[in-house]
């Protein structure tokens, strides 16, 4: 019965965070970041102000916090690959997992809302700029990892930033091409093919590649 309890519990607590979350993203999308209050979020969705605190700490969790996770992916990736299964592998076939899941994270869900808080954070300098910062440390979490395992602390740097850079390329590609008017179906369509070109890229090296003529 306790565990019964617990679990009602917590899936009350989940759907009341997940409320306050999809309230404040169509607020400020609405009127702007900078321009709704904590207190409006918490009267719109039916809370105290101490109870948005409580589940998001700041005024810029309330965007970040559902999905700044996504951020370590690439040293998530990495740090659970298997044996025999190169850095580059492992990152390249979480990325195909997530084009073939659609995860709001590379840009493929369908749903509306998933593209309303990326272009709220495009659209807004101070959310912008905890995306890159929160962007870097995901790197910088990926190249210590690296230089851990191999003891090579500068090609690990270099490695983790390429594979960054190939991921959000990947990602920006998917957003562009959607916010110009194809259907997430579409550029889903040929997103494998890109995942591999791109990652292509930072396995084989730049040798080659953009020769003057």
């Amino acid at each position: 019965m306790a565990d019964e309890a617990m679990g009602l519990r917590e899936r009350k607590k989940l759907q009341t965070a997940m409320r306050i979350y999809r309230v404040a993203v169509a607020l400020f999308a609405e009127r702007g970041f900078d321009n709704v209050s904590v207190q409006e979020i918490a009267d719109a969705a039916e809370v105290s102000k101490m109870t948005v605190f409580n589940y998001f700490g700041t005024k810029e969790d309330l965007v970040f916090r559902p999905m700044e996770e996504h951020f370590a992916d690439a040293a998530r990736a990495v740090r659970e690959r298997r044996s025999g299964e190169s850095a580059v592998d492992a990152v390249r076939q979480q990325f195909l997992k997530l084009v073939e899941s659609r995860d709001p994270s590379v840009g493929l869900n369908a749903e509306p809302f998933a593209r309303q808080v990326r272009r709220l954070v495009m659209d807004t300098p101070v959310l912008m700029e905890r995306a890159f910062l929160a962007a870097q440390r995901g790197t910088r979490e990926l190249a210590a990892l690296l230089a851990a395992e191999t003891g090579d602390l500068m090609r690990a740097t270099v490695a983790a930033a390429t594979l960054s850079a190939a991921r959000n390329a990947l990602i920006e590609e998917h957003d562009s091409r959607i916010a110009a008017g194809e259907s997430p179906d579409e550029v889903a369509a040929d997103a494998a093919e890109r995942v591999l070109v791109a990652f292509g890229l930072v396995e084989n090296g730049l040798k080659g590649y953009a020769v003057r003529a």
